[in-house]
């Protein structure tokens, strides 16, 4: 570590990590929300997954998918590769909604959030992705 970068203090590293748990679990439960409406489904959701093109066979594979991973997020020990897969599962919302012409904003602020969440809340990739203060 050269002199130019500054080591975040304890206090600083804990308010990091807990603003990244926070995120996560905001990131978490909205992946459970959209589970939990597919386990659901009626009329209205037939009628979206219709839109988009999907057949509603993939209704409870995809609730099942989205569950398993945000399971995998949320396990310090599996964390990476729940964020992985969680952002593999938004690539395909993404290209979904853009094929059929519908705005997909909010899918890539979920993919950033995912990694944002991850970032803050595990010390381990503070190394592997420094963020440096600008000289």
């Amino acid at each position: 570590m050269n002199q130019s970068e500054v080591k975040p203090t304890s206090t600083a590293q804990t308010v990091m990590i807990w603003i990244g748990r926070v995120v996560s679990v905001l990131v978490a439960l909205a992946f459970g929300m959209s589970a939990m409406m597919k386990l659901k489904g009626g009329p209205e959701f037939a009628e979206g997954m219709e839109k988009l093109g999907l057949p509603e066979s993939m209704i409870l594979p995809l609730a099942i998918l989205e569950i398993f991973c945000v399971l995998l997020y949320l396990i310090p020990w599996t964390a990476v590769l729940g964020a992985i897969l969680l952002t593999g599962y938004m690539g395909g919302a993404i290209c979904t909604h853009w094929r059929v012409g519908d705005p997909f904003m909010i899918q890539v602020a979920i993919g950033v959030l995912i990694w944002l969440g991850l970032y803050l809340r595990e010390k381990r990739l503070w190394g592997v992705l420094p963020i440096r203060k600008m000289t």
